[in-house]
């Protein structure tokens, strides 16, 4: 099999391509905005257009079976634009649909889709885990654009043929995570007291391995077509649960102070800070029996292994 993987310098890109490297059954054609500086022999590469209504993908769709469809304009903390919702439509939605218009003329068959978790919604009441066929309760920009690109796709296999395939992940972790989960480690490592000691909460993670496997199933897996699906790492863990054993993997004893989670749920508002207590406090679950039953799938990382992975690799990048 042909295929075309975007973003494949990002986070979840580079594992993908590591993935279908070590499988060695496929042709992988990776799309990039500057060339690699260490390109690899076992890979095409060719320069990915900026995403977008009049994006030129032909020649990288040229003999192309399958596209994994990893870039996208990506949730931004600090965000500057002063339209940010028609800076997300460009990228995520026209750029997408752009990409997979152009797919089906090139006579691609499957195009697998990295959505997002946030076309659900933010955070779920205690028993009403996500299900993948839930209406949609997107909020912020990010999730609304993932949405919309969705349905713009499953209107376009509708149309076409096309066998789209969607994949809805939460937060993702592994090695070389960035962003608060990085900041999390440095924490542990360091041995800095945290009040997060008293939080009880659930919230469903991914593996950067598990969701990869999962992506690599949607590509031939027949029951897969025309599917959302939603993927985690299958046990949901309380904030303090999951420091607990992150500590545990850096070879660290937490230090965990018990506040009350009211309390820092207030202390997060006064600093402006809601988004950030609302990760750390509320709950996200998933519930993964569509996708466990329709494709067979169970993740192969369980959450103490992923996270030892990534511990691992923390350490030793801290030790260089």
């Amino acid at each position: 099999m042909r295929i075309l993987l975007t973003g494949s310098s990002g986070f979840v890109g580079r594992a993908v391509q590591a993935r279908l490297l070590a499988d060695g059954s496929h042709h992988l054609r990776c799309a990039l905005r500057k060339a690699p500086i260490t390109p690899l022999n076992e890979v095409e590469y060719c320069l990915a257009p900026s995403l977008g209504a009049d994006a030129d993908w032909s020649q990288a769709l040229a003999g192309v079976d399958a596209v994994i469809h990893c870039a996208a304009r990506v949730h931004v903390m600090q965000e500057q634009a002063a339209d940010p919702l028609a800076e997300f439509r460009r990228a995520n939605v026209e750029g997408t649909l752009r990409l997979a218009r152009q797919a089906v003329a090139a006579g691609a068959r499957r195009f697998v889709f990295v959505s997002s978790i946030k076309v659900n919604g933010e955070q779920t009441l205690p028993g009403q885990a996500y299900r993948a066929d839930d209406v949609s309760n997107a909020t912020d920009p990010y999730g609304i654009s993932k949405r919309e690109a969705e349905d713009g796709l499953l209107k376009l296999a509708a149309e076409t043929g096309l066998e789209v395939v969607i994949v809805r992940p939460p937060l993702i972790y592994g090695p070389g995570v960035k962003a608060n989960f990085l900041s999390m480690m440095r924490w542990l490592q360091r041995g800095v007291p945290l009040p997060f000691g008293a939080i009880d909460n659930r919230r469903s993670l991914v593996a950067l391995d598990n969701l990869v496997d999962l992506l690599v199933v949607c590509l031939t897996h027949p029951e897969a077509s025309g599917q959302r699906f939603l993927v985690s790492d299958g046990e949901d863990l309380s904030t303090t649960e999951l420091m607990r054993r992150l500590s545990a993997a850096l070879g660290r004893s937490a230090r965990l102070l018990p506040v009350p989670q009211a309390l820092i749920e207030q202390a997060a508002i006064l600093l402006g800070r809601r988004q950030l207590s609302q990760r750390l406090c509320g709950s996200l679950q998933i519930n993964m029996d569509k996708t466990r039953e329709r494709l067979g799938w169970t993740p192969p990382l369980t959450v103490d292994q992923a996270l030892a992975k990534t511990a691992a690799h923390y350490l030793k990048e801290l030790s260089q």
